[in-house]
């Protein structure tokens, strides 16, 4: 019975998989607010009411997207933050670990992108939470910086979410410059560096 029971869940959690990648290749010419349950489930081969049976909207997959999207991201962010080396070396490494996941995740930056500020209230209230949640991330890295030292836990957190901002609108660039000439590439990456080495700049003059 375990056996079956296992078997089925897999089965289960495949067709899921199905329909949230089918959603978010239909999601590369169009937005969350206008795509039909029937569209997903045609390009998956299911029937429409088996969509039910693992979302209970196009708005609950679209939560489910942003899950799949910026939550394998938590690691990497920390990791940055608190890599060896100054702040230099950690903006560089930053920025090409951005420009690796968006080669790597195209579709998934792109719909970010889109739906931060689309029409459908729970994936713009979700991308809203995962953002929140690495800021935090970032500030409680922070703190553990020599120089945040007597920086109190909201400037920390109002710093972080600075990085944040940053890291995702540079994320958005790459996206851009995938279609463009072949230096852009290199154009946002100096651009982002200079960006977040002002942001480092304005950090230690903060107290000043």
């Amino acid at each position: 019975m375990s056996h079956t029971l296992g078997i089925r869940q897999a089965q289960k959690q495949k067709t899921r998989q199905a329909l949230l990648d089918a959603a978010l290749g239909l999601l590369e010419e169009q937005s969350l607010s206008s795509l039909g349950l029937r569209e997903v489930t045609r390009a998956v081969g299911v029937a429409p009411t088996a969509f039910y049976r693992h979302f209970r909207s196009t708005a609950d997959l679209g939560v489910a997207l942003v899950e799949e999207a910026l939550g394998s991201l938590h690691p990497m962010i920390a990791s940055t933050v608190t890599a060896d080396g100054d702040s230099d070396e950690r903006i560089v490494r930053a920025v090409d670990l951005i420009a690796r996941h968006v080669d790597a995740y195209p579709a998934h930056v792109r719909f970010i992108a889109r739906e931060r500020h689309g029409g459908v209230q729970p994936v713009r209230a979700e991308i809203r939470r995962q953002l929140a949640r690495f800021a935090e991330e970032v500030a409680a890295a922070l703190a553990g910086h020599p120089e945040s030292e007597g920086c109190s836990k909201e400037e920390l957190l109002m710093l972080a979410g600075l990085y944040v901002d940053q890291m995702l609108a540079t994320a958005c660039q790459f996206l851009e410059a995938q279609e463009g000439p072949a230096d852009e590439r290199d154009q946002v990456a100096r651009m982002a560096i200079q960006r977040l080495r002002l942001i480092s700049i304005g950090r230690h003059h903060w107290k000043a």
